[in-house]
């Protein structure tokens, strides 16, 4: 990644133009890019206002000098989905006080951002700089990536399946129940979650023997050859009994059967027993993320 002076942020509302820029840059380090890469497929099957009414918004970080060539070499980007934090992909801190410096004209309203830590970092004391708001640390996660599954022993009785249509009100409940269990906003109406995921084979549920689902894990859609488990969910009256962790093998084994490259996913570094978890079953640490978030 490059801070060279000649290069600077190309801000469009435009998906397709941002697509057209971004795709390769995105492409060439697809478990850096993940949540890029999966935000821009949502935005481009489900709608640009799947994730609330005001517009997307998009930018380019790409070199502007002579020898860059008519496009311009793409070193970085972003992507906004409001009311929620900007996602951005790594940068160095030239390239993070820049931009904070253009959106802050334009976008006083932002409301945090999501990146790898030092990222992240730069970003949020420039944004204190020139907008004289208070950036804290939230959420610290962990990307990881699999290694080699090792299903854990031994397993809990049951079976995986894959979720149908006749369970678009658990996945609904379970999908409420989650974000309201880690804290976060729901990124869409729950009904339309379940929908998605259903639409590609996206959530596995770990079932008992009787049939009764106990735990439920999901994939994103497969983008530059990599998918990112997210959203595991056992409610809290069944946990502690192995139904996430053969959830997430299952799920797991599914998204490599399918073709994957890579399979990703995130965790909260609060959490130690997610964390221990994923390592368990065959996940590798990556790199560090973290978000802000901007008040006053």
């Amino acid at each position: 990644m490059s801070t060279d002076s000649r290069s600077s942020w190309q801000l469009t509302h435009d998906l397709d133009a941002f697509h057209a820029r971004a795709a390769d840059f995105l492409r060439s380090e697809p478990a850096l890019h993940t949540a890029l890469l999966s935000v821009t497929d949502t935005l481009r099957v489900q709608g640009l206002h799947v994730y609330g009414e005001e517009a997307p918004h998009f930018g380019t970080y790409a070199d502007t000098g002579a020898d860059a060539g008519a496009a311009g070499r793409v070193r970085g980007a972003f992507l906004r989905t409001p009311p929620y934090p900007m996602t951005l992909s790594p940068v160095g801190p030239e390239a993070a006080e820049a931009l904070a410096r253009q959106l802050a004209a334009t976008t006083p309203d932002l409301s945090g951002v999501a990146a790898a830590r030092e990222t992240a970092e730069a970003f949020a004391r420039a944004w204190e700089k020139h907008t004289g708001v208070t950036a804290t640390l939230g959420t610290r996660q962990r990307l990881y990536r699999l290694d080699t599954l090792t299903p854990p022993e031994p397993a809990p009785p049951g079976r995986a399946r894959v979720a149908a249509e006749g369970d678009l009100d658990l996945l609904a409940r379970w999908y409420r129940e989650f974000c309201e269990a880690v804290g976060q906003r729901p990124g869409m109406d729950a009904g339309e979650w379940g929908k998605s995921r259903i639409s590609y084979g996206g959530v596995t549920l770990w079932e008992t023997p009787d049939g009764t689902p106990t735990a439920m894990a999901s994939v994103t859609r497969r983008a530059a050859g990599q998918v990112r488990v997210a959203t595991v969910y056992t409610p809290a009256a069944l946990r502690g009994r192995g139904y996430a962790g053969a959830a997430t093998v299952a799920v797991s084994r599914a998204a490599l059967d399918a073709g994957a490259g890579e399979v990703l996913l995130f965790t909260d570094l609060a959490n130690p027993t997610s964390n221990g978890l994923y390592q368990r079953i065959g996940y590798r640490p990556v790199r560090d993320f973290a978000q802000y978030d901007f008040s006053g």
